[in-house]
């Protein structure tokens, strides 16, 4: 059983500005030119500062294993960088750990993940007749050791003063020790209609749209890169939210 992630308070830390972005899904190409264009942007900014990572790395997109390789790697000079625990990560993990549990990983988007660490999960289940408990050996036999740890490793929320950042919201009106990763990761309605419910301005990703989405103390970010959408940026800097840009 998986432990309870970390979530972690950054309170009282000086940042010039933060930089978030949500639900790259395998899109290597579209995740290094935002941190191309983040660094652009920030270079004439004093002090540090943040790069905030809200979770699903995997799944869907073409080069699953160069984004988390990316993100296992230190982060551009002048930056500190915070990633946190998607729901397709998290299930992706489970899977590595349980695999004949947790086998609908596999339907939820997986097979270009695996295909990026060389793994044809159809052939290998349907046309060598091998097992899920074989496929999961074979894909933690291609896996670095550090993506494996970097899932691990991954916290749920992190808060600064009186923003949040999670992956997918939380639980209305709920005190975030009373919220479970579960909620963190998956959670849509109420929170998307009632928003937090709490002094808290929640900045998320998980439900995609085709534009950033300011609701009542929330913005979310997933802009569906995946799918045929862009890959947005949001900028915190001196009390404003804005959009850097979409890519």
């Amino acid at each position: 059983m998986q432990q309870r992630r970390d979530r972690i308070d950054l309170t009282g830390r000086d940042y010039t500005a933060i930089y978030a972005l949500s639900d790259i899904h395998g899109c290597y190409d579209e995740m290094a030119e935002a941190e191309r264009r983040i660094t652009a942007d920030a270079r004439n900014l004093p002090g540090r500062k943040l790069l905030m990572y809200l979770g699903d790395y995997v799944d869907r997109g073409p080069r699953s294993s160069d984004v988390l390789a990316h993100l296992s790697a230190p982060p551009p000079e002048g930056f500190d960088r915070y990633a946190l625990c998607g729901n397709h990560d998290d299930v992706f993990l489970r899977f590595l750990d349980d695999p004949e549990t947790h086998s609908h990983w596999l339907e939820f988007g997986a097979l270009p993940t695996l295909a990026s660490y060389g793994i044809d999960a159809r052939h290998i289940l349907f046309d060598l007749g091998y097992g899920i408990q074989q496929l999961r050996d074979m894909t933690l036999n291609a896996m670095p050791r550090a993506h494996v740890d970097l899932l691990r490793s991954l916290a749920v929320a992190v808060t600064f003063g009186s923003t949040l950042f999670v992956h997918a919201g939380i639980k209305p009106g709920t005190p975030l020790s009373s919220q479970t990763d579960e909620d963190l990761m998956w959670i849509r309605e109420p929170f998307l209609s009632e928003g937090p419910q709490l002094p808290l301005l929640v900045i998320h990703g998980h439900t995609p749209h085709p534009y950033a989405t300011f609701g009542s103390g929330r913005i979310g970010i997933d802009t569906a890169v995946s799918m045929g959408g862009s890959l947005t940026i949001l900028k915190v800097a001196d009390g404003r939210q804005t959009i850097l840009q979409s890519i």
